[in-house]
Formats: C-alpha cells, sequence, structure tokens
C-alpha cells in the first residue's frame, strides 16, 4: 500500500510560491499592459484564495461529531474542494477569457517586454518548484499508480485540487510566455490577447476535471479500489472469518466507515462469537488506521 500524503505541507507550498509570483506578475502587468500578464496576475491571486479555502476546509473537517452530525464534518473538506474548483473556473478562466477578447477588440502595443519575459521566467521557476513539492507528497500516495490513475482513484480531494492548480500555473505561465515573445517578435499585440484566452480555456479545463472528482466525493464514494482490495485480503486471511459475504466502504474526509458482513469460522456461544468479533475489528483498525466507524455483521448461509 501507499503512503499518506501530507496535504497541509502541499498547500503552504503553492501558497508561498502562488503569493510571491502574484505581487511579481502585477506589478509587471500594470508596466507592460499585457494582457497575458494580467490574466495570469489573476490567477495567481485567486490561486491563494483558494488555498486558503483548503486549507478552511482542512480544519473545519477535523471538527468532532454533534448531535446533527453523528458521522463528523470529514466530508466538509470535499466541498471546499469543489468550491475552489468553481472560483478556478469563474475567476481563473472566464476572466482570462474576457481579458483576452477585450485586448482582441481593443489591441494595445506591449510595454516594458523584458519585464514580462523576467517576471514569467521566475514564476515559471516557483511554479515549478511548487509543482516539485505537491508531486513529492502525490508520489507517496500513488505509489506504483500513473498520475492519471491517481488523480481519477484518489479521494484527497485537497491534494487533486493542488495538483490541478500547479499544473494549469505552470502551463499558464508557459502560454504567457509564448505569448509575450511572440508579440514582441512580430509587433503584434494579437498573440498577446490569444495567449490570455488560450490560459482561459486550460483554466477551465482542468477545472471541469477537478469538479468531476470531487463531485463523485462528495456524492459519496467509497475507499479506493486497491484500499478495498487490501481489506478484504486482509479479512480473508483472519482465521475467525470463514468468509467474506460483503464489505461497504464510504469515504468520509480523512476518516473511513466501513460496514462488514461475514461468516465466522465458528459458532460456539455468543460471547465468544463477540469475542472473534471484537478481535477481528481491532485488528482491522490497526491494520487500517484511517477507520474511524467499523460495523461488524456476522451471517451464516448454512
Amino acid at each position: 500500500m501507499a503512503g499518506k500524503a501530507d496535504s497541509v505541507k502541499t498547500i503552504f507550498y503553492a501558497l508561498g510560491a502562488n503569493f510571491a509570483i502574484f505581487v511579481a506578475k502585477l506589478v509587471a502587468a500594470i508596466l507592460t499592459g499585457s494582457g497575458s500578464m494580467l490574466a495570469e496576475a489573476v490567477h495567481s491571486l485567486a490561486d491563494c484564495g483558494n488555498q486558503g479555502l483548503l486549507l478552511l476546509g482542512i480544519k473545519r473537517a477535523k471538527a468532532p461529531p454533534s448531535p446533527d452530525f453523528p458521522l463528523g464534518f470529514g466530508k466538509a473538506i470535499y466541498f471546499w474542494s469543489f468550491l475552489v474548483a468553481l472560483m478556478l473556473f469563474s475567476v481563473g478562466g472566464m476572466f482570462s477569457i474576457y481579458e483576452g477578447v477585450h485586448k482582441l477588440q481593443h489591441p494595445e502595443p506591449l510595454k516594458w517586454a523584458w519585464l514580462a519575459v523576467g517576471v514569467l521566467t521566475f514564476g515559471i521557476i516557483a511554479e515549478t518548484l511548487s509543482m516539485w513539492g505537491c508531486l513529492n507528497e502525490v508520489n507517496k500516495a500513488r505509489g506504483q499508480q500513473s498520475l492519471w490513475r491517481w488523480f481519477r482513484d484518489s479521494r484527497q480531494s485537497e491534494l487533486i485540487v493542488i495538483f490541478g492548480e500547479d499544473l494549469a500555473a505552470l502551463l499558464g505561465l508557459v502560454f504567457a510566455l509564448i505569448a509575450v515573445l511572440l508579440t514582441m517578435a512580430t509587433g503584434d499585440p494579437m498573440y498577446d490577447a490569444i495567449g490570455s484566452i488560450g490560459i482561459g480555456v486550460l483554466l477551465i479545463v482542468i477545472a471541469v476535471f477537478i469538479a468531476v472528482e470531487v463531485k463523485a466525493l462528495l456524492i459519496g464514494q467509497g475507499v479506493e479500489p486497491r484500499a478495498k482490495e487490501a481489506m478484504l485480503k486482509f479479512l480473508a486471511g483472519r482465521e475467525e472469518i470463514k468468509q467474506v459475504y460483503n464489505l461497504l466502504t464510504l469515504q468520509m474526509g480523512p476518516d473511513v466507515m466501513v460496514a462488514i458482513k461475514a461468516e465466522m469460522s465458528r459458532y460456539l456461544s455468543p460471547r465468544e462469537l463477540i469475542d472473534d468479533i471484537n478481535r477481528v475489528e481491532a485488528a482491522f483498525r490497526a491494520e487500517f488506521p484511517d477507520v474511524r466507524w467499523c460495523f461488524f455483521e456476522p451471517d451464516s448461509r448454512d
């Protein structure tokens, strides 16, 4: 089994990089009049706000259960992650497209172009470091899976969001740099406008992919397929269990709820049956520490 990624560390990596990049890009956008640069500045500012929302979501998800919410607030992180996807779509993607269309209709010459190139280069370096930090944590979680398989199967919504944001930011910076260089080489501001539109489309596409994954978690997904397979293998290896009939799981943010229906190996007395079930549950929780609720139902098909 793969390890557990530190989502909070990844968020702080991205927050530090995005704030530094936002300040640099905003100054450059004002001085150069670059639409692509302004789109990137807004994108970086939106990312800072998004990371703040994710930190808030992680904190809310740790709240203890209450009478109205007996299973706790773990799924709160999915709500905040979905909200971030909407922010990425609207504030980032739609604004970038609007700015690009505006520049196409009202073209303006690019000023201080080399400053824009320098800031974008700095941004690419900073985002690369942020992406490196994110990938280190992703690699802990994905094990031998491909990045695409991890993205589809992961239940850590906040890590999915940060990975998508970092990828969008890095590619967006590359788009903006290419647009500025083409504008410098040709003297045609159309390339700057097209770059802004390209950044917007990129952000919207990635936001949609993130939203689809988080929506599934909001509805109620079980644990990752490889985690469920490991659970079934563990239960099948217990001497107290003759056969597992059903295993239901539900991912509740950082916690997991499990319901097991199995035939026990022996039926000697109610006390011994309870003792066997308690031993299995204790061992199961020790093997899978994310399991917070475990419901065990013995059954016989004789």
